[in-house]
């Protein structure tokens, strides 16, 4: 019951400090710790490191936190946290983030000799507030990476044919770590574990009644019989109707027989003249 609660609270602790977009990385990887605090007494300080795509990074500090991309990011025991505040809200990343194998890794001392492999690197330090105000800005008129080439004097950034050949020889030796390997070696452990499914009633919701299948399909509407869907066809007059009748036709002869008759008459007299 003790361990119950205690899980409850952790998780309820988490979820209130931890973004929701950093909770949608973390998943369900509850068995894996946290990073410790990082106490600072101001907020912090940094540097844009060359060679990078707007890579920031804390130098007054012994742990590397990173800033990239909107996030700040920190490697811990083979593995990688991140968090939209330099010192709280911490939460896993499943994978190694995409800007580390452009960080050279002898970056402390270049900072601390003023020398970018043998350059000189009149570095800026720049404010919190002010980096977070303006990286959005910079990044997007390459301010650091344009004619400025990070404030590394008579530096000519490497092609993009060697820098991929770098950050694949970083990729090398980053896994060749002890706590990288040590870390891997547990997600295959993790892995090979037996999944622990609940009987099957559990999983499954109970099946809602279903109502008949009448009931279901609609009935069909009752369709009129087929003599009332059709129109009646007009009726037609008879042929003999259209056409005058007979008894018409010798009427007509009659009224016309007395004046046929005398304009006949009258073509014969003038014949016999």
């Amino acid at each position: 019951m003790m361990k119950k609660l205690l899980l409850g609270t952790m998780l309820l602790a988490l979820a209130m400090v931890v973004p929701a977009s950093t909770m949608a990385q973390v998943g369900v990887s509850v068995g894996i710790d946290l990073p410790p605090p990082i106490v600072f007494q101001a907020a912090p300080e940094v540097v844009v490191l060359p060679e990078t795509d707007d890579v920031y990074v804390v130098p007054d500090i012994d742990v590397d936190v990173f800033f990239w991309s909107g996030w700040w990011w920190r490697p811990w025991e083979g593995r990688w946290y991140r968090s939209r505040y330099y010192d709280r809200g911490w939460g896993y990343y499943r994978h190694v983030p995409w800007f580390y194998f452009d960080v050279d890794p002898g970056w402390r001392g270049f900072y601390r000799d003023r020398y970018w492999h043998g350059h000189p690197w009149r570095y800026e330090r720049i404010h919190y507030r002010h980096m977070h105000d303006n990286w959005r800005k910079w990044h997007n008129s390459r301010h650091w990476r344009g004619k400025r080439a990070w404030n590394v004097e008579n530096y000519r950034p490497r092609p993009n044919k060697e820098r991929n050949h770098l950050r694949n020889q970083r990729r090398v030796e980053y896994n060749k770590r002890p706590e990288v390997q040590k870390h891997h070696q547990l997600i295959q452990e993790q892995k090979k574990r037996p999944r622990v499914y609940k009987p099957k009633g559990e999983q499954q919701k109970q099946p809602r009644a279903q109502k008949p299948r009448a009931q279901q399909q609609k009935q069909p509407r009752a369709q009129k019989p087929r003599t009332q869907q059709q129109r009646q066809p007009r009726a037609q007059k008879p042929a003999r109707q259209q056409q005058r009748p007979p008894q018409h036709r010798q009427m007509r002869q009659q009224q016309r027989s007395p004046q046929t008759q005398k304009s006949m008459g009258h073509q014969g007299g003038g014949g016999q003249q």
